[in-house]
């Protein structure tokens, strides 16, 4: 039971609208978290990332630490970039920075402040953090966004791509997929999501406590997981998932996929690596 003198999330039981329901999370990865938390630093709330692959469990695994710890989790996926924002980064970087999820569609800022508030909170405070409407393709209002009431034990962020590192130059001239080969034919796009991850993304990872890695076991298993995903926030059996909706999210998963496959080759700096099998069932925990 968490220390009722921490922080604790004001939510509902249920998944937050258009969230999809989550699996339990594996009760050896919520006690490494906790030892995570409890090797931190003591003066002020450890920061943790989470991170791996689309549908690896990250959230799960953050939902299920914080509820057990009396920690504040937050996703990444809470602080894209509004719309009106990504829809400037379009018109002058590039027309695929208006897809939310790779490097560079993010508010790290409003992030760092979130971090700084919670880390600084007393016992009476409350913090708010944002939650993202992703049918709309927009942040919700201040008023739907969750609460959290004192301070935190701990700061668990889980973010896909958190301590990935950016590639070589010469790396990002071949196209990788159809959609780097047909939107990106300059590798405009590639270069200015790799300036974010070698630039931003890097200075903010390195603030991290700790890093905690879902390792998938390869990135074949990525448009599974994700369409289980689909299937549950539709309501239906993976089984069930109409093919028109397979097929966007393959499309979709390729603004991911440059940077998903780095990490799985060992191009991420992580503390402690948990290799996955097809079933997100740890096989191996390397510290």
């Amino acid at each position: 039971m968490p220390d009722p003198r921490l922080g604790r999330p004001r939510r509902p039981d249920r998944p937050p609208a258009g969230k999809p329901a989550l699996s339990r999370a594996h009760p050896d990865l919520v006690d490494l978290v906790g030892r995570l938390i409890a090797a931190g630093p003591k003066d002020r709330p450890p920061l943790i990332g989470i991170v791996g692959a689309q549908g690896s469990g990250k959230t799960t695994l953050a939902r299920a630490a914080a509820e057990r710890f009396g920690a504040a989790q937050i996703s990444i996926d809470d602080v894209y970039l509004t719309r009106a924002e990504r829809e400037a980064l379009a018109r002058d970087v590039h027309p695929l920075l208006l897809t939310r999820g790779p490097p560079g569609t993010h508010d790290l800022g409003l992030l760092r402040r979130l971090i700084d508030d919670l880390s600084s909170a007393g016992p009476d405070d409350e913090t708010l953090i944002p939650d993202f409407d992703k049918r709309g393709d927009d942040r919700w209002p201040v008023d739907r966004w969750r609460r959290f009431e004192g301070r935190p034990s701990a700061v668990l962020i889980d973010a896909w791509c958190l301590s990935a590192r950016a590639e070589d130059e010469s790396a990002l001239a071949s196209p990788l997929n159809a959609l780097e080969r047909e939107q990106d034919l300059d590798g405009g796009w590639r270069r200015a999501v790799n300036g974010s991850l070698a630039g931003p993304y890097a200075e903010f990872a390195a603030r991290f406590d700790a890093i905690v890695f879902l390792r998938a076991p390869d990135f074949g298993v990525v448009l599974d997981w994700r369409s289980q995903q689909e299937a549950d926030l539709l309501g239906v059996a993976p089984a069930d998932l109409p093919p028109v909706e397979r097929e966007r999210l393959a499309n979709f998963i390729q603004y991911f996929e440059r940077i998903t496959r780095r990490m799985l080759a060992g191009g991420i700096a992580a503390d402690v690596v948990i290799q996955l099998d097809r079933n997100r069932v740890p096989t191996t925990i390397t510290e």
